[in-house]
């Protein structure tokens, strides 16, 4: 199944002629985001949306992509988790590319997105649109994927790597690693020479990073899962490095609502929060059972994506392999390929806002030089829905979070 054949595939195009996944493009759109005249409009027809509902009313309208990110999301609508929390519910609306959802979320057209974390930041603080944090998706869940001839971190010099969005922990993760290896990562033009202590990074969607390292235009990706299981099943590339080998227990996708449901409807953003945090535990307990939920093959086909590959990420029964063949360095961490807590530990958003920092990103970065960590981790993040969500279903202990919601940031490179 393509994913232009999905049931709940959207397309959201600028012309009919976007080109699908230009990322080009998408940048562009996404820039646009933060000029008025481009976001007034979008705000408005959002803002008219959330209007037309009072309360509970509103429909909870999920806007996702297919990787196990969303699995929280899927999850609670699959298992009818809204719906128990006295909400409706529409199908959720499977999008391509990050940019094509930010869009729809400003805009009003969903209202319950996974975000990239550092994507979050960008959106509140770049564009200007008022959002926020409610809880974290999973930790973990990603990985540097390379050609199976590529033996360590180095061989990726003068070749070229690639990442699902600028602002993403993925791309702050390969830079971190790429850094240690003595590598240098820049953005070169197609055709471009590349050196030999350089790394070529570009942005692809992740739906076209198995197909682009298959076809050898790209060493290496680094992306949520199942692409990486997807490529190693298929036998065109391997694993190099898990992002949870890097930064222990990492958040990559975050739960995101807009700040004026929020305000206006505190019970509704309690109501779903309960939902996610509801699913959280449920996969933690029901992963082969959430791999067939979510599989092409499931009932509601919510992701393109076989059943044994997801298996193969939320089972993670092969993570022991890594281990001892030496793809996993940090082996005393004990962590699964993924897995799944929703509280959204301040020390994590500071230590990312400190990480962005030091990353190379293209585009307009000057709202990043005046952004404090400490204020990102309070003004980015309402943590009050998901607290009281998690007391609710027996307490911090059930997810493994320390009582006082508190922990130090642990990254080995």
């Amino acid at each position: 199944m393509s994913f232009q054949d999905h049931p709940s595939y959207t397309h959201i195009c600028a012309s009919s002629d976007c080109g699908c996944g230009l990322t080009r493009r998408d940048m562009l759109r996404l820039g646009a985001l933060a000029t008025a005249s481009v976001a007034a409009p979008l705000l408005a027809a959002g803002d008219a949306r959330a209007q037309a509902f009072k309360g509970d009313d509103q429909p909870v309208k999920i806007g996702y992509l297919p990787i196990t990110d969303a699995t929280p999301l899927l999850v609670a609508h699959g298992n009818g988790l809204f719906e128990a929390e006295g909400l409706k519910a529409e199908a959720p609306r499977l999008f391509r590319s990050w940019a094509q959802i930010v869009e729809a979320f400003v805009s009003g057209q969903v209202n319950v997105i996974h975000l990239l974390t550092p994507s979050t930041l960008w959106v509140r603080y770049g564009a200007k649109f008022p959002a926020k944090i409610v809880a974290w998706n999973h930790v973990n869940g990603s990985g540097l994927t390379v050609l199976p001839e590529i033996q360590k971190v180095q061989d990726l010099g003068g070749k070229t790597v690639a990442i699902p969005f600028w602002y993403s922990i993925h791309n702050i993760l390969l830079q971190d690693v790429l850094r240690k290896a003595g590598l240098t990562a820049v953005t070169r033009a197609r055709g471009g020479a590349i050196a030999a202590n350089e790394v070529n990074l570009v942005v692809l969607a992740p739906a076209e990073m198995v197909s682009a390292l298959a076809g050898k235009s790209i060493a290496g990706f680094i992306v949520a899962e199942p692409f990486n299981a997807a490529a190693e099943i298929a036998g065109v590339g391997k694993m190099l490095r898990f992002s949870g080998d890097v930064w222990k227990d990492h958040a990559c996708c975050v739960t995101f609502l807009a700040e004026r449901d929020i305000a206006d409807k505190p019970e509704w953003a309690q109501r779903v929060t309960n939902a996610v945090v509801k699913a959280q535990l449920w996969t933690r307990d029901n992963r082969l059972a959430a791999a067939r939920l979510l599989s092409s093959t499931g009932e509601r086909r919510y992701t393109p994506h076989p059943q044994q590959t997801l298996s193969k990420v939320l089972a993670a029964t092969d993570y022991a392999s890594y281990e001892a063949s030496g793809v996993v360095v940090n082996k005393g961490w004990h962590q699964r390929r993924i897995d799944f807590q929703p509280y959204p530990y301040p020390s994590y958003t500071e230590q990312l806002v400190r990480a962005i920092k030091a990353t190379k990103v293209e585009g307009d970065t000057r709202f990043l030089d005046k952004l404090e960590p400490r204020f990102a981790a309070t003004d980015l993040v309402d943590d009050r829905f998901v607290r009281k969500a998690i007391q609710a279903v027996g307490g911090p202990q059930v997810f493994g979070i320390p009582a006082d919601f508190s922990r130090r940031e642990t990254i080995v490179v």
